[in-house]
């Protein structure tokens, strides 16, 4: 392949990520309004769900959001009965967060068609297609979540330079 066809094919990826990053977002936000929740809620929910169990630091690192603010998020998941509070036994200053699967179950349920529909989807790769995939998308998620951290860094002031008049 040439660098020209090379360029090409990195554009239509980056394009393509790009699609499917603005219609998960999308897409998400209509879930989260089906079952109720703050699309960001939902999100970490689905955080929680496929950690099984993660900290409230850990939340914050993997969102960019603050302390505080997760707490509140968390707050309202408990208040709802998705997730539960319990202190690690290892380190008593940590406090897991876990969630209720009797309580997601509805929501899993929403998910089911989705679920079903990409898995038709993904049958048909091969499976070589789909290791390649599953890399890919494994490696740009985490780059993703390394720039959400960095994001979550306050960026240094800006300096005026200019003289006043």
């Amino acid at each position: 392949m040439s660098d020209r066809d090379k360029d090409a094919l990195l554009r239509q990826l980056g394009e393509a990520v790009r699609r499917m990053g603005a219609q998960s977002v999308l897409s998400g936000a209509a879930m989260a309004r089906h079952v109720g929740l703050h699309p960001t809620d939902l999100e970490v929910l689905d955080l929680v769900f496929l950690r099984e169990t993660v900290t409230a630091g850990e939340l914050a690192a993997a969102t960019g959001l603050t302390s505080g603010s997760v707490t509140a998020l968390i707050d309202r998941l408990e208040r709802r009965g998705y997730v539960t509070r319990r202190r690690d036994a290892a380190d008593r200053r940590r406090v897991l967060i876990s969630v209720v699967r009797a309580a997601t179950a509805p929501i899993e349920a929403a998910y089911e068609p989705r679920r079903i529909a990409m898995q038709a989807l993904w049958s048909s790769f091969d499976d070589q297609t789909l290791q390649g995939v599953t890399d890919f998308l494994a490696r740009s998620t985490e780059l993703l979540a390394r720039c959400t951290r960095d994001l979550a860094t306050p960026a240094p002031a800006v300096s005026d330079t200019t003289e006043p008049r």
